[in-house]
């Protein structure tokens, strides 16, 4: 909590940092932060409640109860595109467990992690608690995983690396917690405002530059509303500053880097080539302002079919995919056809239609009426089949994968 308050009161050179570090709008770094400060407050309080159960025995005499025992030394690896809320989300429950720390932060955004350290060594954790180390994965990654001091690994990033992280703590039995792609469709029925829906979508698709693995990356619409959707959704998308996130009334920055900008070019000329038909966007925006940045238009495909790369790959960029669809079954059978399952939306009035979304569609974060891309602190965060591995961040059960739980059997009648 001390670390909190520490944090609160640099939030804006913190936020600062973070938006010429990683490229996003200032206000989303400030938010971005104070969500930060409000994680570590949760799992300050948190640490009042790690509790365990009493449960009756069976046998006379006999007190039985569980306790949490914490870990020892846990190794997380965190991404670049929330370079304070990701970190500060693993750190804080692994802390107030009782755990020693090392971190390695994205080497593209490490400043960010810098800060919050700064924090919590300022705020008396003890020495050689929380360490932070920085670096590429391909030169210090192993030894995170492979010292045998470390008996968890925590990582969120791509799919590719996190099934090779996985491969190595198998061997070895380590506790593992993997939070990876997504490929997040926002569902949109007719019944719906339009101008809220393509809002929501707007906001999950082009904020952040889509560098979320929840944003909204699918938008599925009922075609008998698609034209009136794509109208207003262009014509909304079209109205999107572009710029340095330091100026006042931009909407969107940079991708982080140029290779991340490349990977979005190549996708949008992959989805070209797939013969999708190019609403808007494409190209990377040139001329003042522009050149010594990554900055790529926000970019809308439609007639996308679900076979179709731009329809199952994760771009991790400002580029959606309208999907058109005859009903909300097919909607349901689109929204679910590809390997991921992390964030899902869907816009409806109807309450049948949200209850039968909520028991059908295959993800870990389930959303009505809201951006896909909008999670809070105090919420389990976590996907399905290829999103995550299954044990939950966020919210109180993020204890659980820092802990270990003990069973007690007391006889006191001898």
């Amino acid at each position: 909590m001390k670390a909190a308050e520490i944090l609160e009161k640099r939030a804006d050179s913190v936020a600062a940092d973070m938006t010429r570090e990683e490229g996003k709008t200032l206000p989303e770094a400030k938010g971005e932060v104070m969500r930060a400060v409000n994680i570590f407050r949760y799992f300050g309080g948190e640490g009042a409640r790690f509790c365990g159960e009493t449960v009756p025995s069976e046998r006379d005499g006999v007190f039985a109860y569980t306790f949490r025992k914490p870990l020892g030394v846990v190794s997380l690896l965190t991404p670049w595109n929330f370079p304070v809320a990701i970190p500060a989300w693993k750190m804080a429950p692994a802390l107030v467990a009782g755990n020693s720390v090392v971190i390695k932060p994205a080497s593209l955004a490490p400043l960010c992690t810098v800060r919050l350290v700064e924090a919590l060594h300022e705020a008396g954790l003890p020495k050689g608690v929380l360490n932070m180390v920085t670096g590429y994965g391909s030169a210090i990654g192993d030894e995170l995983i492979s010292n045998p001091t470390v008996k968890a690994v925590s990582f969120t990033g791509s799919c590719e690396v996190g099934q090779g992280i996985q491969q190595k703590t198998l061997q070895r039995g380590l506790k593992t917690q993997l939070e990876m792609g997504g490929k997040n469709p926002t569902i949109v029925l007719r019944d719906v405002d339009l101008n809220m829906a393509t809002d929501i979508v707007v906001n999950g698709a082009f904020f952040s530059t889509g560098q979320k693995c929840t944003a909204t990356s699918r938008a599925i619409v009922e075609e008998v509303v698609l034209e009136d959707f794509l109208k207003l959704l262009l014509a909304k998308t079209q109205k999107l500053r572009v710029g340095n996130g330091l100026e006042k009334g931009i909407d969107m920055g940079p991708c982080v880097d140029m290779n991340q900008m490349k990977t979005v070019l190549e996708y949008i000329e992959i989805g070209k080539q797939e013969g999708a038909r190019l609403l808007c966007g494409g190209s990377r925006l040139t001329g003042p302002g522009f050149d010594k940045g990554y900055f790529v238009e926000p970019t809308i495909f439609t007639d996308v079919k679900s076979e179709m790369r731009i329809a199952q790959e994760e771009i991790f960029g400002p580029v959606l995919a309208v999907f058109a669809v005859k009903d909300f079954d097919a909607a349901i059978q689109m929204a679910n056809r590809v390997k991921f399952g992390l964030s899902a939306s869907l816009l409806t009035n109807q309450l049948n239609k949200a209850f039968a979304y909520i028991n059908k569609i295959e993800a870990g974060l389930i959303i009505v009426n809201l951006p896909s891309a909008g999670v809070e602190y105090q919420l389990p965060f976590g996907g399905t089949k290829a999103s995550s591995t299954g044990y939950r961040e966020q919210g109180s059960v993020a204890i659980d994968f820092y802990s270990e739980l003990r069973t007690v059997y007391l006889k006191y009648q001898i």
